[in-house]
């Protein structure tokens, strides 16, 4: 019996001393691991050029810009938010347009509005691709088509399809050459600099989501209607087809132009302000 004992006893004792041991070795690789990744001191300000340039093969991919005095914002609606808010709410998506000619400086000014958005350091990496011919609208629409088919016959699930029943969509995008103007918004993924090395794109995605943004409230100012697309699977063969660079991917494609006389959209509402709005 006492040797018994005396056996569990150190058994629970390797036990303990195991435990202690992988315990104690988990410790120094996360330290390990830190110290590696270890971050240097945050400062208070901004660094001056000659701090930062600690490299001599690092430059700032943005120039150099003295920073000038900023009074806020200046031009304003008459009414306020209230008056942008009506304007927005008025925004709607169709999918049946006027072969009404819209001119072309408007749709300049609001690629202008979407060129105002903010950029993660400045970046801007977005490019607008305008198209207007008939030519090309016919080729987007052939590719757009194809692919939609296929999506809806087997890439979407049963409750993506049944959810998009109510706005009678299908693989049919009559819309893409009756609109008179498409705009294809393409993301930059990189950019690249004045000696042919990558620049890199922060937040490049969510910078040209912005940006389109702006732009489809800039279409609702100027009285015209759009329809944000995103065709699934089809960027790589419109990138070819407008012959854009391999750093550039397609977000969004939208028909623009007048709505349609018997045009038609779903009776529609839009969540409630206390649906949408937390406060603490």
């Amino acid at each position: 019996m006492g040797i018994l004992i005396q056996y569990l006893l150190d058994w629970e004792f390797w036990r303990l001393y195991v435990s202690l041991f992988v315990v104690a070795s988990a410790l120094i690789f996360l330290r390990s691991k830190r110290i590696k990744r270890k971050l240097p001191p945050l400062q208070h300000g901004a660094p001056d050029s000659e701090e930062c340039d600690d490299d001599s093969d690092l430059t700032p991919a943005l120039e150099e810009k003295e920073h000038i005095p900023f009074a806020g914002a200046t031009v304003t609606l008459p009414g306020g938010a209230k008056t942008f808010y009506e304007l927005v709410n008025n925004r709607r998506s169709i999918r049946k347009f006027s072969l009404k000619p819209v001119p072309r400086e408007i749709l300049e000014y609001c690629i202008r509005a979407a060129g105002t958005s903010p950029s993660g350091a400045h970046t801007e990496p977005w490019t607008f691709c305008l198209v207007s011919s008939d030519d090309i609208k016919m080729q987007v629409r052939d590719i757009v088509e194809a692919e939609e088919f296929i999506n809806y016959e087997q890439r979407m699930s049963k409750e993506w399809t049944c959810d998009l029943r109510p706005l009678r969509t299908n693989h049919v995008k009559d819309y893409l050459t009756t609109a008179p103007y498409l705009i294809l918004v393409f993301k930059q993924t990189y950019g690249l600099r004045d000696d042919g090395k990558r620049k890199q794109h922060y937040y490049n995605e969510i910078s040209t989501s912005i940006a389109v943004g702006i732009l489809i409230c800039a279409l609702q100012a100027a009285g015209l209607n759009s329809l944000v697309t995103t065709p699934l699977n089809c960027g790589p063969a419109l990138r070819l087809l407008l012959n854009r660079p391999s750093n550039e991917k397609l977000l969004v494609l939208l028909p623009v132009g007048y709505a349609a006389d018997d045009c038609t959209v779903p009776d529609l509402k839009r969540k409630s302000l206390n649906e949408i709005l937390v406060e603490y």
